[in-house]
């Protein structure tokens, strides 16, 4: 019961706090699956789990909440005040979901949980035709959705716009333009200027000292697990809220680093989560702006923080400890600069920050022509590896390393792919504004102190919620729209500035 049931705002939260609860616990259904579902088990939850998508959409579309919603703008709430903004963007969403029929959303739901399971079995078979039906229907369903909402001309925009409101394929295009080059040029001479692999240096790391180190890291800067857990699963990624936030990584004994920076790239979007008004849970204002914004987080804790000497510094004598057979003939500087290393590798999860936007721009150009119907998807492996060679400078061996690498497209998460190059832009442009609002930030690293940051994001991005769409958020927390220039200058500044005498760009 509520105190005051007769103001439309305390009821349109209620109404939006059932929504809040189906969803989570949708969630909860795909954080297992993803982590221990056992395989005769799938096609019940693919039923369980469209039935609470279902439930979820009825509950959102139904006529209370329609009625708080529209009792609440009838109340013409200052503009920039909290029940102004709950209302705008409830409405957006709301408008959005009233357009697609529930039968569509049990399908979707459906379709995709057997598709997921359809892409492990492939990716580990190495067999992409088995997977191609699936993909083929998830790309229809797609391309229905974006229909049911407008977007027949232009069924790629509703995509990118669902994960990062206010972007479309205009302005990703533009982006990206002014990237590609310049990253292959700085890759290029990167590689000519770095010194020769060790490629024993990361052998034999054991997977158990591998997640106690991996606990550690992500408790250190900032990750509370006694509001969130950390698993395995076949792909890292995090899901919930800031009361319960679930991370995943996967460990290897051969590349202790994979999971390492794996762990702390989930750990920033749990920060990030974490760091959301919990008390606003339900309501925009306790949800992310986008998942160019969640990358943001994520990337910033992982490569601007951990691969920096100053995060080594405080953690290189730790490692040591974990792993003190492995690492007893590295020196330090050998330790970092495989820590830094750049490579062309086909896999996007283990590129280096250098080549990784590469990897994402192949993606962009292959959703891109998927949606604009210039391309099939029987002939997707063939067109991947061609623009792998072109764009990221190498060809994968087989599908498992191509084409069926990601988990994204399996779960219908089309647009979602650029959210990670836009996220780095973001994350650059915003660790230059904290350099110099936080002056000794990185001096601090080196003693282990990791808050001051987490506090200025706190301040700066996460305690707006979804107040603000992706571009404005960039602005206010930085002064300046977003832009290329900043990733650029870092990445100039931590790769080549070492070896300045030898590489020029």
């Amino acid at each position: 019961m509520t105190a005051n049931t007769s103001d439309p705002h305390i009821r349109l939260r209620e109404r939006l706090r059932r929504v809040y609860l189906l969803r989570s616990s949708l969630g909860l259904l795909d954080w297992d699956q993803q982590v221990s579902l056992p395989e005769g088990g799938a096609e019940l939850r693919s039923e369980q789990s469209a039935l609470l998508a279902e439930l979820a959409h009825q509950t959102f579309v139904s006529n209370e909440t329609r009625e708080a919603l529209e009792a609440l703008e009838e109340t013409d709430p200052a503009p920039t005040s909290d029940r102004a903004v709950v209302a705008r963007l409830t409405r957006r969403d709301y408008d959005r979901a009233v357009r697609l029929p529930a039968r569509f959303v049990r399908e979707k739901t459906e379709h995709l949980n057997r598709s997921y399971h359809a892409w492990t079995r492939a990716r580990a078979d190495d067999d992409f035709a088995s997977f191609a039906p699936f993909l083929e229907r998830n790309l229809e369903l797609a391309r229905e959705e974006a229909g049911l909402q407008g977007y027949s001309k232009n069924p790629y925009d509703y995509h990118l716009d669902q994960h990062d409101p206010g972007i479309d394929t205009e302005k990703v295009t533009v982006l990206f333009g002014e990237l590609r080059e310049p990253l292959r040029e700085l890759a290029g001479a990167i590689l000519e200027s770095q010194e020769p692999a060790d490629p024993d240096l990361f052998r034999g790391f054991p997977v158990e000292r591998q997640e106690q180190f991996a606990r550690l890291a992500t408790a250190k800067i900032g990750f509370d697990y006694k509001r969130g857990r950390l698993d395995r699963s076949v792909h890292p990624f995090c899901s919930g809220d800031g009361r319960d936030t679930r991370l995943t990584t996967r460990f290897f004994p051969d590349n202790p680093l994979d999971s390492l920076f794996s762990s702390l790239h989930e750990a920033g979007h749990g920060l990030y989560c974490q760091g959301l008004p919990i008390e606003d849970c339900a309501t925009p204002l306790g949800e992310a702006v986008g998942m160019a914004v969640h990358e943001s987080q994520s990337r910033l804790w992982e490569n601007q923080v951990g691969r920096s000497r100053a995060f080594w510094t405080y953690f290189g004598p730790l490692y040591r400890e974990h792993f003190p057979e492995q690492l007893r003939h590295v020196p330090d500087d050998a330790l970092l600069a495989a820590i830094n290393r750049v490579s062309r590798n086909p896999i996007r999860v283990d590129s280096d920050e250098v080549t990784y936007n590469l990897h994402i721009m192949l993606r962009f150009e292959l959703e891109r022509t998927l949606f604009d119907g210039n391309l099939a998807v029987r002939d997707l492996p063939g067109e991947w590896n061609r623009l792998s060679q072109s764009i990221v400078g190498l060809e994968p061996a087989n599908d498992r390393e191509g084409v069926l690498q990601d988990i994204h497209w399996s779960s219908g998460g089309f647009g979602y792919f650029p959210s990670y190059t836009l996220g780095n832009l973001i994350a650059a442009q915003l660790w230059e504004t904290a350099r110099e609002a936080l002056p000794g930030l990185e001096d601090g690293f080196a003693r282990g102190e990791f808050g001051p940051l987490l506090e200025w994001l706190l301040k700066t991005i996460h305690r707006h919620g979804r107040r603000f769409e992706t571009d404005e958020i960039v602005t206010l927390a930085t002064g300046r729209p977003l832009s290329t220039a900043p990733l650029l200058r870092y990445l100039r500044e931590r790769y080549l500035a070492p070896h300045a005498d030898r590489a020029k760009v």
